[in-house]
């Protein structure tokens, strides 16, 4: 196990409008604001999007195991933000609910509000972590 210790530092509330892309925007703020790390809590609607349900199989590297929303769903969720190579690089877990049927996955690719969407972004301080790609996993994996 690695870590760090920080802090709080500022806290950003965002309004994700109908149909604009959720992942793009957040990566925008953070280049806006230069937040160098960060975590952010999502809730809201989804329109479209595409998310990791796990891999294939528990071997290395991992095949993801892709599903399409394709349609609006209630979403709940955490990432983080840090950066790659100067870049923002966002990481979103969350639940995808319509209806009874919930999937839960990790957003990747395409993301689209449906309606509107609410964002609160907390700023880390004091940390050096980053994301590298990692030779073994073939993933961008956080490193302190």
């Amino acid at each position: 196990m690695k870590y760090q210790t920080g802090r709080a530092g500022r806290i950003i509330v965002a309004r994700f409008e109908d149909r604009e892309d959720i992942l793009e925007n957040l990566a925008v703020i953070a280049k806006k604001e230069n937040l160098k790390a960060g975590i952010f809590y999502l809730i809201g609607g989804i329109r479209e999007g595409r998310i990791v349900v796990g891999p294939e199989k528990d071997e290395m590297p991992p095949k993801p195991v892709w599903k399409q929303l394709g349609e609006s769903h209630e979403v709940v969720g955490i990432g983080t933000i840090f950066r790659q190579a100067d870049e923002p690089k966002i990481h979103f877990h969350g639940a995808f609910g319509k209806k009874d049927m919930v999937k839960v996955g990790c957003l990747r690719e395409q993301s689209e509000t449906f309606f509107v969407l609410e964002a609160v972004i907390i700023e880390i301080e004091g940390v050096n972590a980053v994301r590298e790609l990692d030779p073994v996993s073939g993933l961008t994996l956080l490193k302190l």
